[in-house]
């Protein structure tokens, strides 16, 4: 009795598909195990007067902490859908961090960077031409301000 060559094939094939199905499950597993990276999303005023973006990586210790700058208090903001605020200046060094909503800041050059949930600015423009700040979708953005203790004259 003959067995056909199309069932040690077919069974091959099978194997092939189940190893790399596990393989992508392991992956995944290992992923999921990573830590996520957190940016900072820096705006400061260059040389040229004109307000800059750049993304900082947050640097966490062997006990999953980062350290940021102090803190002299906290503020909660509540901006109305479509709000544009014009080209302005940071009010002072401080940390805004989105709580809910959706930001688009927009610095000279037409670089923009969208501000979601969990999303952390140090906004350091102090001086120069500054940046737009809009309020997108149909949502009020909410965010938390938080003055550095360092600033500036003081």
């Amino acid at each position: 009795m003959r067995i056909p060559t199309r069932w040690p094939v077919a069974l091959g094939v099978v194997g092939v598909l189940i190893l790399i199905s596990r393989a992508q499950m392991n992956r995944d597993v290992v992923t999921a195990q990573g830590h996520k990276q957190v940016f900072v999303t820096r705006l400061y005023t260059g040389p040229d007067n004109q307000t800059h973006i750049e993304e900082v990586e947050s640097n966490f210790s062997t006990t999953n902490v980062a350290q940021l700058m102090k803190i002299t208090g906290a503020e909660i903001h509540r901006t109305a859908p479509g709000t544009v605020n014009d080209w302005h200046n940071a009010p002072r060094r401080q940390y805004v961090i989105t709580l809910s909503g959706r930001g688009e800041i927009e610095v000279s050059g037409g670089k923009k960077v969208i501000s979601e949930p969990g999303h952390i600015e140090l906004a350091e423009d102090i001086t120069g031409k500054g940046h737009i700040t809009r309020v997108l979708g149909s949502e009020e953005r909410v965010t938390l301000w938080l003055p550095l203790a360092d600033q500036p004259g003081k």
